[in-house]
């Protein structure tokens, strides 16, 4: 076995350089508080969050090359803390179902916290035995992981400071035009969705879209395959499902917007779970032969450096048995958290039981949830890796442990075991984000020549901070929003959609309300969603994404019709910087505006949330009157568009100064 795999990009030893340095544990904790109140924000609205790396690889080097003896490394180790923490917010996935089923009241911190940290610890410590077989030993591409390291090298390099302040324009101008434009929104000036109900055949149907340019630069990040794949799923969900399963309850008398909301909610979209939960199962069938070998070859070379053979600077991972005793040293907290969420409610008689499945579930699912999760980082990056799909998979497969476990329990008492069954998963799904993210984080230290031992610390340190800022970000939009679905919900409360799904899940199962046969009807167009793409991946250089189908099939068509728009605004974009002289530094302004977008408009929603809690009034900005909502819904997509090809205009700009 060879220490270095012959597929890995050189890089640089570095051993002379600082690293993990104070100054970049302050930097990197300041930039998560900024992205993961950002990430919270976009997760709960739309279902999806964005990677951090290359913005906070940008800021970074902005600001540390004033220091004296900075280096790459060391803005690496910014970008991995401020990384990992903003990928660690996607917990906001599962936590708020413990809200929405009304268990909880609110998010009490310290128990928030720790499961937080828990499980982004078990996260990292999952994915250090993987970084051989996924990352020095594998031709995966790590889009965003490569993307984070080639900014990193532009900006370690003579002159780069033009570039680095290029590029915070351009972040700049794609925050200021969706803040401002959200901003608008908020005030009632310009519609910020547009939707319309109809009927289709014999059924029902609708066709809408938010006017969200966090939108635009979500579809932007994630490209064409994905949002050709999501509009493949709005097709199948609003064009067949919707209007087939709509058919029998036109005569009824309802409404037709509560018709066809309802049977989306009820239906349509627990067969984009189906489909989802299938292409998941596929992905790890795939990885198992990899992973196994990539196992085994991380013991190796830890006994290697054990027995005192050298090992170069950028193959020194944290030692093999300080992983695997923390791993298992991590099983006492987790146990007694468990044994505090479940000691006074109406199941505590379960209480060991529980606990030790629960225990064994995290330790032994674990390392399957991020073996899946860091193979498809790897392959098409932490953004488009649909953990959404793992952890539909995680709440079917506990709860049906759990729901054996305790035999008759949920006919009496469902709500505690759904709840019990949330709060396992949360600890799993903190695994799930944090090993999503990790290995695209190694990937890039890998390039720049960093110390991976010292990148693992700052990943955990990463996931501290994260810990600390998530719970009261999460409270906070409680207050001020609120989820839709949980009691007292406002009209315009927080979707959460993904939460909201596994918390139906889990509670189908309990209530013994789960009807299989969409589940079933979802695996089977999951088989074939697999099968196509298998044949295109062979045949044509096109793909199409299974885990992606199924999410344009199961969230509400509003927010995932812009995505695929935005998909292709990325993809004129990047034909236009493929004639320029440096075309790929002109594409890195165009990840960068697309960056901006989304930060600007989750930024705004944050601050939004705490006015609407400081006042306790939904419409707190609201200064136009309901008469001119009829202006404001043409001048919605108007400046919608005005803004769009503003953003574009200005870094097409930029991009001709390179």
């Amino acid at each position: 076995m060879t220490e270095t795999s012959p597929t890995a990009p050189a890089a640089p030893q570095r051993s002379n350089m600082r690293e993990l340095t104070l100054r970049a544990v302050i930097l990197g904790g300041i930039i998560t508080l900024v992205f993961t109140a950002a990430n919270v924000y976009l997760g709960l609205k739309v279902g999806l969050t964005f990677a951090t790396s290359i913005p906070a690889a940008v800021i970074s080097m902005a600001i540390l090359r004033k220091f004296a003896h900075h280096s790459i490394v060391e803005n690496n180790i910014v970008q991995t803390i401020a990384s990992a923490a903003g990928t660690l917010s996607a917990i906001i996935f599962v936590l708020p179902g413990l809200i929405m089923i009304g268990f909880w009241t609110g998010f009490p911190y310290w128990t928030t916290a720790f499961v937080c940290a828990i499980g982004g610890i078990l996260g990292v410590t999952y994915s250090i035995p993987l970084r051989r077989a996924l990352v020095t030993g594998s031709d995966l591409p790590y889009p965003e992981g490569r993307a984070a390291g080639e900014v990193l090298k532009v900006g370690d390099e003579q002159g780069s400071a033009e570039e680095n302040k290029r590029g915070l324009h351009v972040i700049l101008a794609g925050s200021l035009a969706s803040a401002g434009f959200a901003l608008m929104a908020a005030m009632k000036g310009v519609a910020g969705s547009l939707a319309t109900y109809f009927k289709f055949g014999a059924g029902a149907t609708t066709f809408g879209g938010s006017l969200s340019l966090a939108l635009i630069g979500v579809g932007h990040l994630v490209g064409m395959s994905v949002g050709v794949a999501m509009i493949v799923g709005l097709i199948i969900s609003f064009g067949i499902l919707l209007p087939w399963k709509t058919a029998g309850s036109m005569n009824s008398g309802e409404a037709l917007t509560d018709i066809v909301d309802g049977t989306f909610s009820a239906d349509v979209r627990f067969i984009g779970a189906g489909a989802m939960a299938v292409a998941a199962v596929w992905t790890l069938v795939k990885i198992i032969g990899p992973i196994t070998k990539g196992i085994k070859d991380s013991l190796a070379s830890s006994r290697a450096r054990h027995d005192g053979r050298e090992v170069g600077i950028t193959e020194r991972d944290i030692p093999f048995p300080v992983v695997a005793g923390v791993t298992v040293a991590s099983m006492i907290p987790v146990g007694l958290l468990l044994w505090l969420f479940v000691k006074d409610t109406a199941i505590m008689h379960h209480t060991g039981s529980l606990v030790l499945l629960s225990i064994l579930y995290v330790l032994l699912v674990g390392l399957i949830v991020a073996s899946i999760c860091g193979y498809m980082a790897g392959l098409i990056g932490a953004s488009n890796s649909p953990i959404s799909g793992v952890g539909i998979i995680v709440v079917l497969s506990s709860a049906l442990l759990i729901k054996a476990v305790t035999g008759n329990e949920s006919d009496t008492n469902a709500e505690s075991l759904v709840a019990y069954t949330l709060f396992t998963a949360a600890v799993v799904f903190g695994i799930a984000t944090i090993s999503n993210d990790n290995l695209q984080d190694l990937k890039t230290g890998q390039i720049v020549g960093a110390t991976p031992w010292k990148q693992q610390v700052a990943l955990i340190i990463g996931v501290l901070f994260g810990s600390a800022i998530i719970p009261p970000v999460l409270q906070l939009m409680m207050t001020g929003f609120g989820f839709a679905g949980a009691p007292g919900a406002s009209p315009d409360a927080l979707a959460a959609p993904q939460a909201a799904l596994l918390s139906s899940v889990a509670d189908g199962i309990f209530g013994n309300s789960l009807d299989w046969s969409l589940i079933g009807l979802g695996a089977l167009i999951g088989v074939g969603v697999i099968i196509v793409d298998e044949i295109l991946r062979k045949t044509t250089r096109f793909s199409l994404p299974p885990l992606a189908v199924g999410m344009g099939m199961y969230l509400p068509i509003s927010l995932t019709l812009i995505i695929p728009v935005g998909a292709a605004l990325g993809l004129f974009y990047d034909k236009w910087s493929e004639k320029r002289a440096n075309a790929e530094a002109s594409k890195r302004l165009g990840v960068l505006v697309a960056t901006g977008l989304i930060v600007g408009e989750s930024l705004f929603g944050v601050l939004n949330a705490g006015i609407i809690a400081a006042t306790g009034n939904g419409d707190a900005l609201a200064i136009f009157p309901e008469s001119f909502a009829s202006v404001a819904n043409w001048l919605g997509p108007i400046i919608f568009v005005l803004a769009i090809a503003g953003c574009y205009r200005y870094v097409q700009s930029k991009a001709r100064e390179i």
